[in-house]
């Protein structure tokens, strides 16, 4: 995975740099075994305390012990100044202000780095009495804690960004899949209602009146063929439609099933999304009208005001005690958000029924 090159990488450049300032330490033992015993001793110190806050640091965490870690690193980096000569601390300095630029607050963290340049400067001038060596230690320090402040936030980010995109990768999934989903129930729900109808007022004319049975077959079959190809049409994503042939489909399927329809369509055009909305809503109400109700007669109208178009499909015949609203009405108020509008749906009182959409014009 990205994260973990990006970790790695981290990892090794800040391992770099401690081994570098460990080298430097290690000089030391030219001064004596007594002198090199202890050196050794507090870089050990410096660096296993290092290694911990870095470890943690980089899985964006805090060590399990903190702040104790951080001020066992801050006393093995600073303790050897009284026992060493020449200012043990400005070795390990560094790696201390990387130390707190990772595991405090920024603003804190930049204020103890200060301190330690003020303090770093005046050690080695004392010690030194050179003013570039004292410099090239002072500005060590923060640059540095700079550095590894900034490899330890390239690891961070690249994991926070990898798991952003993952997590854009399970939306979008779960959208197509909610997509699917709506434009099945959507779709099929209307064709599988008329298939059934068709199929049930053939098999009562087959004996009465085989040609109008002949004929109810023949619609079924054209509606089934329909119903193929709106599964085609969601698996590729594509689902164009228009108000108007969606009412022209409405009225043809309720007038055969015995309802008598009214349509009455204002001459306007409108944007592709808001028709298309609109045209969902249409099915929608239609299917509801043929699974749910008893009516006898349905009306389908749609009007313009304040440029908002406002589509209605009522009908009579609605149960007493209607159930709850199902995926079909949630998804029409989906669709009508993304059109800019909204969506109604419920009972007109004397037994009526409204479903209400209104999008932008």
């Amino acid at each position: 995975m990205i994260s973990q090159s990006a970790r790695r990488l981290a990892s090794g450049l800040i391992a770099a740099v401690s081994v570098a300032y460990t080298v430097i330490a290690l000089l030391y033992f030219l001064q004596g075994p007594v002198f090199g015993a202890t050196a050794g001793l507090a870089i050990a110190a410096v660096i296993s305390t290092h290694y911990l806050n870095m470890r943690a640091g980089l899985r964006g965490e805090r060590p399990p012990a903190f702040p104790l870690t951080l001020v066992l690193q801050a006393v093995a980096t600073y303790l050897p100044d009284l026992l060493l000569p020449g200012g043990m601390s400005a070795v390990a300095a560094p790696m201390l202000a990387g130390t707190l630029l990772v595991l405090l607050p920024l603003g804190w963290g930049g204020a103890l780095v200060v301190l330690m340049m003020l303090y770093e400067g005046a050690a080695m001038w004392v010690n030194a009495d050179l003013l570039v060596v004292t410099l090239f230690y002072v500005v060590t320090v923060p640059t540095t804690g700079a550095m590894i402040y900034a490899l330890v936030r390239f690891a961070r980010v690249t994991a926070d960004l990898e798991q952003a995109r993952a997590e854009l990768a399970d939306a979008a999934v779960l959208k197509e899949r909610l997509r699917i989903s709506r434009d099945l129930h959507d779709g099929l729900g209307r064709s599988l209602t008329a298939i059934a109808l068709k199929g049930d007022l053939a098999s009562r004319l087959v004996e009465r009146d085989p040609a109008a049975a002949r004929t109810e077959v023949g619609e079924l079959v054209q509606v089934a063929r329909e119903a193929a190809q709106d599964v085609r049409q969601v698996a590729r994503g594509y689902r164009a439609m228009s108000l108007a042939g969606e009412v022209d489909r409405a009225v043809a399927l309720l007038e055969s099933s015995g309802i008598g329809v009214q349509a009455h369509l204002a001459d306007v055009a409108v944007p592709r999304r808001s028709e298309e909305a609109l045209a969902w809503a249409v099915r929608e109400a239609v299917t509801n009208v043929l699974r749910h109700s008893r009516a006898t007669t349905c009306t389908i109208t749609t009007s313009v005001n304040g440029g908002r178009l406002r589509l209605e499909v009522a009908n009579d015949g609605v149960p007493e005690s209607p159930g709850p609203a199902g995926g079909g009405l949630t998804g029409l108020d989906e669709r009508a958000a993304q059109a800019g509008g909204s969506c109604t749906a419920a009972p007109t009182g004397a037994g009526g029924f409204l479903l209400a959409m209104e999008v932008a014009a």
